[in-house]
């Protein structure tokens, strides 16, 4: 009689550091068994998850304060208190992490979501964030007691050459794209990984919806799901941005609104020469391997 080879869970087998991250803090983390974890490597969907998640917790409620009540742990300048507050929780907890597997704390019994966007879109909507952000955003990061690696710099004000840095120097200014992508495709098999894609998640917004509460077993109720579907609508989250926003958006020009930017691809197509975007899609399949590349460019809706 054959039996099922055991699961093969991720371990842990580094930690990372630079002036946002802080992988230790999972070290000591007290996991729940329902826990659901969301991760990205950023601006990839990452609070639009936060907010579909929480909306099925608290069945399509209003006025649900997402940054405080799902925090991103490993975020170096976190208060320590609010970690530790997550401990006073007594709902479903919703955790937020932009680190690779290999250097997160990984728990068989919590749910791991783990969004991806091409990684022109992703750098775009960074852009924003980066250029747009507040002189007490820097000094925060910059500042921060036991920084590893260099400071964060605002850097001129062109998308292109933040593009071009990003791609020639792994990450730069943040973290490592590439193995962050490759780390969660290579798991997506287990049982309590699921892999969503930004745009997917723009095609259809109630399919994805119904996905992820599959997933997480959650039953929806019929009659509250249009709400809930209208509540993580981008021009919903935009109208109630700083409920979405970190410190509702107060490290941002401009506040949250400026944090919930637009949600739109596509805007590297008119910068971006056919020789880049022939080296990016090149970079894209000697890293990742041609499915997770498709993946990564198209989602999983869309039309080979």
């Amino acid at each position: 009689m054959n039996q099922m080879a055991p699961i093969a869970w991720p371990v842990k087998s580094r930690e990372m550091h630079n002036h946002h991250m802080d992988s230790t803090v999972w070290n000591s983390f007290k996991f729940r068994d329902d826990d659901v974890v969301v991760a990205t490597w950023a601006k990839s969907g990452t609070t639009w998850t936060q907010q579909i998640v929480a909306q099925l917790i608290f069945n399509g409620a209003e006025g649900i304060d997402v940054s405080t009540m799902s925090p991103w742990v490993d975020l170096r300048i976190m208060p320590k208190a609010v970690i530790d507050g997550l401990e006073l929780q007594t709902h479903r907890r919703v955790l937020k992490t932009h680190l690779p597997v290999d250097a997160l704390v990984f728990s068989p019994k919590a749910k791991y979501i783990y969004i991806g966007r091409d990684g022109r879109d992703a750098i775009w909507s960074l852009f924003n964030h980066h250029i747009n952000a507040t002189d007490a955003f820097f000094a925060a990061f910059n500042n921060c007691p036991g920084r590893h690696g260099p400071g964060l710099e605002r850097g001129a004000n062109d998308a292109h050459a933040f593009y071009t840095r990003w791609f020639e120097q792994n990450g730069e200014p943040y973290w490592p794209f590439w193995e962050n992508i490759r780390s969660w495709w290579q798991i997506r098999h287990l049982p309590n990984v699921l892999l969503m894609h930004f745009s997917d998640m723009k095609r259809d917004l109630p399919g994805a919806i119904r996905r992820i509460a599959d997933f997480l077993d959650v039953e929806i109720d019929a009659a509250v799901f249009p709400k809930i579907v209208r509540h993580c609508s981008f021009d919903y989250m935009k109208a109630h941005a700083d409920k979405v926003a970190p410190l509702g958006g107060v490290l941002w020009q401009g506040g949250a609104q400026t944090f919930v930017n637009k949600g739109t691809n596509g805007r590297w197509r008119d910068t971006l020469s056919a020789e880049e975007v022939a080296a990016y899609e090149a970079k894209a399949m000697a890293e990742l391997g041609s499915d997770c590349a498709w993946w990564l460019a198209m989602g999983e809706g869309a039309q080979p």
